[in-house]
Order: C-alpha cells, then structure tokens, then sequence
C-alpha cells in the first residue's frame, strides 16, 4: 500500500506539472491572433501581477496564511525593485514570444536557462569560472542551436523576445540570491507575490501605456472577464503548487519535474496548434541540450552536498581545535 504521505507527494508533482504546461498553453491560446486573439502580452501580465497581488494581500495580511517578513524600506529599495523590475520584464518578454514562435520551439529554448544563470552568477561575482559547468552550457547551447537550425518556424524577433526573458529571469534569480538571502531573507511563492507582484505591475504600466493602451483603445478585442480570471487563477494556482512541491521534496525535484513538463509541452502543443511543426532536428537539438542540462544540474546538486558536508563537519573541527 502506498504511503500516504507519498502519495499526496505525487499528487502535489503532477499538481505542478499540469499546471504549468496548463499555464504556458493557455497563455498562447489566449495571445495568438488565430485563437482567443488577445495580441496584448503587457496587459495580460498585469492582469496576473494585480490578480496575485491582491491575492496574496489577503492571504498575509487578512487570513494571515503566512507571515510578512521583516521588510526595511532600504531592502525594499535596493533588493525588492529592482528583483520585480526584472521579473517584470522576463514575463513581458517571455509572453511576448509567444506572438511569434511555437510553445515547442519556446520550451526548447528555455533549456538556456543554465547558461543564463551561469553567465550572470559570473557577472555578479557569486560564481567563478568552472571548465565543467562551462561545458555542460556549452553542450545545452550545442543543443539549441540544432534545434532552431530545425525550426521551420523560426521568427528571429520572437526568439530576442524569448532570450532577453531567460536572460532576465536569471539576473532575477541571481539578484534574489545576492540581495535578499544574503541579508537573511527568504520569500516563499506567496510572499513573494505579496512584495514582488504590486512593484511589477507598477513596472509594467509604463511600458502598457507607451505599447498597447491606444492599440487596445482602437482595437475591435472584447474582453472576456471569465477568460482572463481563469487564465490567472491558474498561474495564481501555479505558485502555489510550487511552494507545496519545493515543502515536501526540494527545489531539485522542481527541475526534474519541469523536464518532464517540459517534453509533455511539445508534444501537447504540436496536437493543440497543429500549424506549427516539430521536426526530427529540434528533437534532436532538444535532446543534446537536456544532455547539458542534466549535467549542469547533477553538478550544482553535487556542489550543494559538498556545502552541506562541510557545514556539517565544522563543529567537530572547531572542538578538535
């Protein structure tokens, strides 16, 4: 009989990874011009940035689900802003892409995400140069070149969308790395919302304004109030799920679950918008790439064991002493 505990375990990983491909599909179908024809990326950002911030709002400071964490104005100041201004970004870019290039083609291309990552943590002094893990970004980018030189689809402005957004979600996560955990701060999915979602919708509205507020003022696009509070219920439902998976088994399991999600994305999306094509060279692209990724993962889970072991050891060595 399976443990209970167990269970509830998979039912929180499949939770997340429904989900999120759930998320990524909807949020093409509602953007394509050939479907729900909502072509506004910025707006249906802010209307996910207003819905979970008013969201997590409530569940602080009303239900008092969890607690607010000791925020000074000069750590909202020079950590919380400029982390949302970049989290901003990487969702305004990153629905932006979907205007042009496939959610397969999309997903491959987030396998740089590592070399991103890698890049900035570089940048910021938090990491050093590594002949391995430079080599595993470099197998990942092997990778995705051969993957968009098979792309029959490929849009050169929807892939300097796609890019630009990976390159900002990782300068977020390095950001949030240096500027918050280093000050002993630690937000969870929810109050992270509470803090980062106001300060990135504040962020978004000047772009809106200058983008698409007098091309929504002219355009013949109803809105749909049902349409877009299930689309961001979803992504609301999105955070949470990863603040249930990261609790009961870690952030690595994140990431393997989000291979998994990742290889059900172009399949589903091949079947749900059958105008793009997945040929035998982006499978095959995308497959050196995940290669990289592994090896980039196994090398950081490895260097996070080693931390662990040493911390560990340090009070036996300071007896000894």
């Amino acid at each position: 009989m399976i443990n209970k505990t167990l269970a509830f375990t998979y039912l929180y990983l499949l939770t997340y990874i429904l989900l999120s491909a759930g998320v990524i599909l909807y949020n093409k179908w509602v953007l394509s011009t050939k479907y729900f024809n909502f072509p506004f990326p910025i707006t249906l950002t802010m209307i996910h940035m207003g819905f979970s911030g008013a969201v997590a709002f409530f569940l602080v400071r009303v239900f008092k689900v969890v607690s607010p964490v000791k925020m000074t104005f000069e750590i909202y100041a020079t950590s919380v802003i400029p982390i949302s201004a970049f989290f901003a970004s990487s969702l305004w870019f990153g629905n932006t892409a979907f205007l042009h290039i496939s959610v397969a083609f999309i997903q491959m291309l987030k396998a740089l995400m590592p070399m991103a990552t890698f890049i900035m943590a570089i940048m910021c002094g938090i990491d050093k140069p590594r002949c391995d893990v430079f080599l595993s970004v470099l197998l990942v980018s092997i990778g995705v070149v051969i993957a968009s030189y098979g792309e029959i689809h490929f849009n050169v402005l929807g892939t300097v969308y796609q890019v630009t957004g990976i390159f900002a979600e990782a300068l977020r996560l390095v950001l949030t790395q240096v500027l918050l955990n280093k000050k002993g701060l630690t937000l969870n999915p929810i109050t992270s919302l509470y803090y980062i979602a106001p300060c990135s919708f504040v962020f978004l509205f000047v772009p809106w304004c200058l983008l698409e507020k007098t091309q929504m003022q002219v355009s013949q696009n109803q809105f749909n109030f049902w349409i877009f509070f299930s689309n961001a219920l979803c992504a609301l439902a999105l955070n949470f799920s990863i603040f249930l998976v990261i609790g009961r088994t870690g952030a690595v399991t994140i990431r393997v679950a989000g291979v998994l999600k990742d290889w059900m994305l172009i399949a589903l999306s091949a079947v749900i918008f059958p105008e793009y094509t997945i040929t035998g060279l982006n499978i095959i692209g995308y497959g050196v790439a995940l290669c990289g990724v592994f090896i980039y993962n196994y090398i950081k889970l490895k260097d996070v064991r080693v931390s662990q072991q040493s911390a560990e050891s340090m009070p036996g060595r300071i007896t000894k002493d």
